[in-house]
């Protein structure tokens, strides 16, 4: 069967099909379960006296999310050779979808080091420069055109501080 790609009508080569993904998957979601259910456990998943422990819904919950990663990992197995054989994300698809969780990721992390507002300054523009391929005086002034406004509504007018990072950049404002 041939497979579809959105986008300029390239196909790049299979880098994962569907029934490796949703093994992975299952796999992951297993293991959630049980370490809920051992963490449930743990807080006592009986009843008590005084009604259910801290661990009884948690270990019901986890129990269901084992069950469920159980039964998805059978029905994986048994789709390979059929629709499980069918390609996932290729690397086109791939590489698109990288372009933007990884610059993302790094914006989580550059949070932690200069705030909220600098840093989402600094994604918008290069997101700009990068992605949109607009001219980088342009992207700067909107980043921090976007961001002053935030700073603007959230510290000023409604006075609620968002969190500025470990080097507080804007400690100059007096926020």
């Amino acid at each position: 069967m041939a497979h579809e790609t959105s986008g300029a009508g390239t196909e790049g080569t299979p880098v994962a099909r569907n029934s490796t993904v949703d093994s992975v998957v299952a796999i992951i979601l297993f293991v959630i379960g049980v370490v809920v259910i051992v963490e449930a456990r743990r807080l006592g998943a009986g009843w008590a006296s005084d009604g259910p422990g801290a661990g009884y819904f948690p270990f019901y919950i986890g129990l269901i999310l084992a069950i469920c990663g159980a039964a998805i990992f059978v029905q994986s197995l048994r789709a390979r050779g059929g629709d499980g054989d069918e390609v996932f994300v290729d690397s086109v698809q791939l590489k698109r979808v990288m372009s933007v969780l990884l610059p993302s990721a790094v914006y989580v992390g550059v949070i932690m080091l200069l705030g909220l507002y600098v840093a989402s300054a600094l994604f918008i523009a290069l997101f700009m420069i990068i992605l949109g391929k607009y001219s980088a005086v342009k992207a700067v002034v909107i980043g921090v055109a976007v961001n002053a406004l935030f700073f603007m509504m959230f510290e000023v007018w409604f006075k609620v501080p968002l969190y500025k990072g470990a080097i507080d950049l804007l400690a100059f404002l007096g926020y």
